[in-house]
């Protein structure tokens, strides 16, 4: 079984080297100097385990790869639509594209029933061209709850967690859903088969649409944001509107807004993703997290005065932090010049 890692990061990196250690034929996509060492010296795996060297096969450039079984999309969703022109040499006709990404996923209303059924958002899809270049019939839906980070170029860390929920569009346990858990268990992760992967997106999309924009604007922990009455309130607010639009769309949420809040909060004085993003300089997941909620509120109608105002607020935030970044690296290049 051929699977190719587009965007090794953390979370993708650690992926792949549990594959390959359960013995699938693993390579990576990646690039600058965390690719460097991972082809000079394998990828280090750090686990509560200890410490492993897995050498795979990583490239910058996807032609290099040929076509595989399976492509496990792991960037950072808005980093998607760029690179789906570099990944059609990866794309056999038999190849599944898997969405490891955070929040609603390009193929959300294939195989989805009802008026919206073959809907594309373009909050997360501009121009349609995932489901177009990419094909809807090609996905597979997977959830992300483990946590990792790279220490340093080719080492990462495992922090917690290895559960990696799948599943079909259509619900169905197919031979390729099938093959793909088999190859995920004997690599160690938890790869529990759904029959409504869509329940599972919204379950994790529900928290990180308001505590990673509240942790970015507020630069708070998690256990802060879910203790404060102030933004715990915030939150409950934001999920109360995102689970009126969910309910639009059938979805069924197996916890209350409480449990969802109180899960987050016992993960302690964690940094969410978007915070790490903004203190590096690197953009943030706004439009797969908050947009595309706002986007699917319009299809059916829904006011979201909550999350547009957050969403009205990181936006200016993030807008601020590349000026400012500009800003401070203009001395810099009239010294060089």
């Amino acid at each position: 079984m051929k699977i190719c890692i587009y965007g090794a990061g953390a979370i993708g990196a650690y992926m792949g080297a549990q594959l390959a250690t359960g013995g699938a034929e693993v390579s990576f996509v990646a690039r600058g100097p965390h690719l460097a060492a991972m082809q000079r010296n394998g990828v280090r795996l750090l686990t509560d385990e200890g410490e492993r060297v897995i050498n795979l096969r990583c490239a910058s450039n996807p032609a290099d790869l040929g076509p595989q079984d399976y492509v496990i999309i792991a960037l950072k969703a808005h980093s998607v639509p760029g690179v789906v022109d570099s990944m059609q040499p990866l794309l056999g006709p038999e190849t599944a594209v898997v969405t490891a990404v955070n929040g609603i996923p390009y193929w959300y209303f294939y195989q989805h029933g009802g008026e919206f059924a073959g809907t594309t958002l373009d909050s997360i899809d501009p121009g349609g061209k995932q489901w177009r270049d990419l094909g809807p019939e090609r996905a597979i839906g997977c959830v992300l709850y483990p946590a990792a980070e790279i220490v340093e170029p080719g080492v990462i860390r495992h922090v917690y967690g290895k559960k990696f929920p799948i599943g079909e569009p259509n619900g169905e346990t197919t031979p390729r859903i099938q093959a793909l858990h088999d190859a995920m268990v004997a690599g160690g992760l938890e790869a529990p088969i759904r029959d409504n992967i869509r329940d599972e997106i919204w379950l994790k999309l529900w928290g990180n649409l308001c505590l990673n924009p509240i942790s970015a604007l507020t630069h708070a922990t998690l256990d802060v944001i879910t203790s404060n009455v102030g933004t715990r309130d915030v939150a409950r607010t934001m999920m109360s509107e995102a689970k009126s639009v969910a309910d639009r769309f059938g979805v069924h949420f197996r916890v209350d807004i409480e449990r969802r809040i109180d899960g987050a909060g016992a993960v302690g004085a964690h940094k969410t993703s978007m915070l790490q993003d903004l203190e590096a300089g690197r953009p943030m997941e706004i439009d797969p997290l908050l947009t595309v909620v706002q986007e699917m509120a319009r299809l059916v109608g829904h006011p979201t005065p909550t999350i547009d105002t957050v969403l009205a607020l990181i936006k200016l935030r993030e807008g601020v932090a590349q000026h400012t970044a500009v800003a401070a690296s203009a001395p810099l290049k009239a010294q060089a010049a």
